[in-house]
C-alpha cells in the first residue's frame, strides 16, 4: 500500500463577500481534527463565489495568501478556484500549492458552463503534478468532467488521482455523481469531486475509486471528508484490470482507430453545426411556452374553473371533491 491522506473541504459559498477568513477557520479545524492529512481541497470559486466581482490578478495577493496557508500548515493546498484576469481575459483558475507554499502549477477550466459561465475565457492547458514518493495528480474543473476527452488527456500523462473542484447547484448534481463513477472506472482513477454549499452549490461531494466504487457520498451539509489514498491499488487496477477485467488505458495506448473527430480540418461537421448556436433558451424559443399560447391556457383553465365552481363541483385529476 502507498497511501496518502487528503481531505475535501465542502463549506457554505457566499457571493456577498469574500470566504477566506472561513477557509482559513476550516484548514485550521482540519489539521487539529485530522493531522495526518497531507493535502485539502476546496469547491470551485470557493474564497469569493460565483459572482465575477472579485477578479484576482496570477500570481498576486489571493494567491499568496493561499501559499502562506498551505506553509503554515505544511500540507499540498488546492484551494478551489478564482476568476483571474489576464489582460483582457477572464479565466476560472485553480492553483497547485505545496506544503513549502509554493506554487507548483495553475489550471484554467477548460470547458466553462456555457451559456451559463458567461464572459469566461477557456483554458488550453492541462496540468499534471507530482507529490514525492506518492504518486501523480491531475486537475480539472467541474463541467471539464462532462468531456471525457479531459480526463483521458490526464490519466494518459499519468494521473492516478483526479482533484476536480465542482460549483453545482442544479438539478444534475446525480448524473456528475455517475460520471464520476464511470470515469474512474474508465480510467481506473481517483475522482475527488468536492462541491461547496450555499451560493457555491449543493453539496453532495463524492470521492470514487479505481474501481469505479464511491469512496464517499456526502449529504447537503457542511462536512470536512478525509481519506486515503492507495497508489499501489491505483497502479495494481491498471495492470490487471479494473476489477481484474479491462485493462481499457492499455486498449486506448494500442488503439488502431484514429479519432478524426478531434480535427476540425478533416472532420465533417456539419451534423454538430446543424444544432445552432450555443446560447441559453428563452421562453418562447425551444424552451417554457410561447407568451400567447400560455395565456390561452390559462383563460382556458379560468373558464373551465369558473364553470365547475358555478356547478357546485371542483374537478382535481378528474376527482371529485
Amino acid at each position: 500500500m502507498i497511501p496518502f491522506a487528503i481531505a475535501g473541504i465542502q463549506m457554505p459559498v457566499t457571493a456577498l463577500k469574500n470566504n477566506i477568513d472561513a477557509m482559513r477557520r476550516q484548514l485550521s479545524v482540519l489539521v487539529d481534527r485530522f493531522p495526518w492529512v497531507q493535502m485539502a481541497v476546496f469547491s470551485e470559486l470557493a474564497a469569493f463565489g460565483p459572482v465575477p466581482v472579485n477578479v484576482q490578478p496570477l500570481p498576486g495577493p489571493i494567491e499568496e495568501t493561499f501559499c502562506e496557508m498551505a506553509a503554515q500548515h505544511g500540507l499540498w493546498l488546492i484551494p478551489g478556484s478564482v476568476f483571474e484576469r489576464d489582460g483582457d481575459a477572464m479565466y476560472n483558475t485553480s492553483m497547485v500549492i505545496d506544503p513549502s507554499g509554493n506554487v507548483v502549477g495553475r489550471h484554467r477550466k477548460l470547458f466553462p458552463f456555457t451559456p451559463y459561465e458567461q464572459g469566461v475565457t477557456p483554458g488550453k492547458d492541462f496540468l499534471v503534478f507530482d507529490v514525492p514518493n506518492a504518486g501523480r495528480f491531475g486537475l480539472s474543473i467541474c463541467y471539464d468532467m462532462w468531456f471525457p476527452e479531459t480526463t483521458r488527456t490526464l490519466t494518459s500523462m499519468g494521473a492516478e488521482v483526479i482533484i476536480h473542484p465542482s460549483l453545482t447547484n442544479s438539478i444534475d448534481r446525480e448524473v456528475e455523481h455517475s460520471i464520476c463513477m464511470a470515469t474512474s472506472a474508465m480510467n481506473q482513477c481517483y475522482m475527488v469531486d468536492v462541491n461547496g454549499l450555499g451560493d457555491g452549490g449543493y453539496g453532495q461531494s463524492i470521492i470514487t475509486g479505481p474501481d469505479g466504487r464511491i469512496i464517499h457520498l456526502a449529504s447537503s451539509h457542511a462536512q470536512i471528508i478525509p481519506f486515503e489514498v492507495d497508489f499501489a491499488a491505483v497502479r495494481r487496477e491498471r495492470e490487471t484490470g479494473m476489477r481484474g477485467l479491462g485493462q481499457p488505458l492499455k486498449s486506448f495506448r494500442d488503439r488502431r482507430v484514429d479519432f478524426t473527430v478531434y480535427n476540425q480540418d478533416v472532420f465533417d461537421g456539419s451534423y454538430l453545426h446543424s444544432l445552432g448556436k450555443l446560447q441559453k433558451p428563452h421562453r418562447g424559443s425551444r424552451a417554457g411556452i410561447e407568451e400567447t399560447q400560455s395565456a390561452q391556457s390559462v383563460e382556458g383553465i379560468e373558464k373551465t374553473t369558473e364553470t365547475h365552481i358555478h356547478e357546485g363541483v371542483i374537478k382535481f385529476g378528474g376527482v371529485e371533491k
